[in-house]
């Protein structure tokens, strides 16, 4: 097993006043030549975007794009004729494959909307472009992880599904809870976001919005120090 923390204060950041933007991985201006991506995670931005704010139109193409709010929704529009707000407890996707064009603007007029966004390389190029959203249920399944996304091949239909051999899970966990993870491809690994609360991953502690990596491993445990909200991200960590 090999692990890396990633601690919050070493993540990229913009302020463009209507935004304000923490970057896990290069992205836009902030460019750092060992923080490139985990594996296929390509990006994982942390957002805050203020009222009646967002992304005008723009082009994605050969890209897996899940965007996760943590606090208020986005409107999106998207040149496949999609419309809808993807709120808190919902999570969307798009697939870019052969190219797409969307918006993204916080929905509500008076408050700020904070997301996550993540791109995630696929594992074929040029699919017919597709969007998807879906509620999950986090507060009835307390303690233990929701898969939001996996692979086509192996989605149950309770998940979002992606063109890639990975996997997301979101959880809501209390204090003193011990959850262990069994990995789903051996080849893959694993990058926690930690979203709220505090954890303790192989003896080293995790405190929120830091990240922790973790290849060549069958299994692990959290621990939890507080109560935690926490973004399991299992991926490929190269190309097949």
């Amino acid at each position: 097993m090999q692990t890396r923390l990633f601690p919050k204060s070493a993540r990229g950041k913009a302020d463009f006043g209507w935004l304000q933007a923490n970057f896990s991985f290069s992205f836009g201006n902030y460019q750092n030549p060992e923080m490139m991506q985990f594996g296929m995670l390509r990006v994982l931005n942390d957002d805050t975007i203020a009222a009646g704010m967002g992304f005008g139109t723009h082009p994605h193409e050969n890209m897996e794009i899940i965007t996760i709010p943590l606090e208020g929704g986005l409107t999106h529009r998207d040149s496949m004729g999609n419309q809808a707000t993807v709120s808190f407890g919902e999570v969307q996707v798009m697939s870019a494959g052969t190219g797409v064009q969307h918006s993204e603007m916080n929905a509500s007029q008076s408050e700020n909307a904070k997301t996550l966004q993540l791109w995630i390389f696929p594992e074929k190029e040029d699919a017919t472009p597709r969007y998807d959203q879906k509620s999950f249920d986090l507060k009835n399944n307390l303690n233990s992880f929701v898969n939001i996304v996996s692979p086509e091949d192996k989605n149950d239909g309770n998940a979002l599904w992606i063109h890639q051999q990975a996997f997301l899970h979101l959880g809501i966990f209390e204090e003193n809870q011990t959850i262990t993870y069994d990995i789903k491809i051996p080849s893959n690994g694993i990058y926690i976001f930690l979203i709220e609360g505090e954890i303790e991953i192989e003896n080293q502690t995790v405190n929120e919005r830091d990240a922790f990596g973790i290849i060549e491993f069958d299994s692990f445990e959290i621990k939890t120090k507080a109560k935690s909200k926490i973004l399991m991200i299992e991926v490929p960590m190269r190309y097949n």
